[in-house]
């Protein structure tokens, strides 16, 4: 049951590897996201995570977090860019859970080592109801 506070934390994988077997799947296929020094000779600190993946991520995490809820909305906003072969955290906290629609809504995070946060949002759930 999710409640109101609920929190839970997760270990995106965003290795090279990873990021090459999303890359060409989602028809994403830049140097920009798969090749560090490609990357920094267009003016990027290395390779970066696609903005796309970042919410794959995030709504995977939601799923671990209440596998039997619906995903009806999530909105992010990128706030610099998430480094290739990183080590992220994320978070998601419930800020508001309302029983009568049998939704949430969870704040999400995604910090880089340094702690700056790189991706964040809102997700809004529909939680499955066992009446």
């Amino acid at each position: 049951m999710v409640e109101f506070g609920d929190e839970f934390e997760f270990e995106p994988d965003v290795s090279m590897e990873t990021v090459r077997r999303f890359t060409p799947a989602a028809g994403m296929n830049f140097h920009r996201f798969t090749d560090h020094e490609k990357a920094r000779a267009d003016g990027l600190p290395g390779a970066i995570v696609p903005g796309i993946m970042s919410q794959g991520v995030l709504a995977a995490a939601i799923h671990r977090f209440a596998p039997g809820a619906t995903l009806c909305k999530i909105d992010t906003v990128f706030r610099a860019p998430l480094l290739v072969d990183s080590c992220p955290v994320g978070r998601g906290v419930v800020t508001h859970v309302d029983e009568d629609a049998g939704t949430a809504e969870i704040d999400l995070t995604i910090v880089n080592e340094a702690g700056e946060t790189r991706v964040l949002g809102t997700a809004v759930v529909a939680l499955k109801q066992a009446r």
